[in-house]
């Protein structure tokens, strides 16, 4: 096979995320509501009937599935499961920057606007409450910062024989920022923060970075 024909076979395709399909893909949204005109973000806590991180904040979201016409269609849909509003509800839709986690998953998180709050009711099986922060305490508010420090650990059937250094090889350690907000008696950190400071970052930059 000449290079010309290699090149043509792959000049028309489009570049994704190489493994893409075998990440956990999921969509949630980053919901603003007015109270008493300041703009404030809604949190939820998530219910203790949860086989996952039981109590934990996060945002509406989960899973996109093979029926979503798109992640922002997936987003606004658990956004109504989880809150039981009405998909006339959440209106400006907009996307934030994706996100690859080190844990296999990929997320795509979104901004929307929250009409007729006074109409929530959180389903109870996946959410414990809901909360809002005023916008402008977040952004006044720096998150607290602290390490992670990921270490790579071979199994014991790895071909280190394979490699240069074989059992002294160096292998990598990470370290990965994990941000931490405080609200009253709330604390928001994982990867809702890192969604949260995203946001936050943006608006500090004029929104178009």
């Amino acid at each position: 096979m000449d290079s010309s024909h290699i090149i043509g076979k792959l000049k028309n395709r489009k570049a994704t995320i190489y493994g893409e399909d075998k990440f956990f893909k999921s969509a949630v949204l980053v919901p603003l509501v007015e109270i008493n005109d300041e703009t404030h973000i809604l949190f939820e806590v998530r219910s203790m009937q949860m086989r996952r991180q039981p109590g934990d904040i996060c945002f509406p979201g989960g899973k996109i599935d093979e029926e979503d016409e798109s992640p922002a269609h997936c987003a606004m849909r658990e956004t109504t499961e989880e809150l039981g509003l009405s998909p006339h509800d959440i209106t400006d839709i907009t996307p934030l920057d994706y996100i690859v986690s080190d844990m296999g998953r990929i997320i795509y998180p979104f901004v929307g606007r929250l009409n007729n709050i006074d109409n929530i009711i959180p389903n109870p099986t996946e959410v414990g409450e809901v909360f809002t922060v005023p916008l402008e305490y977040l952004l006044q508010n720096e998150p607290e910062t602290f390490k992670v420090h990921v270490h790579l650990q071979p199994e014991e059937s790895f071909p280190l024989d394979l490699i240069v250094g074989g059992e002294n090889y160096q292998w990598q350690m990470r370290h990965i920022d994990e941000l931490f907000y405080r609200y009253e008696e709330k604390v928001i950190w994982g990867l809702t923060a890192k969604i949260l400071h995203q946001f936050i970052t943006l608006i500090h930059k004029g929104g178009n970075q």
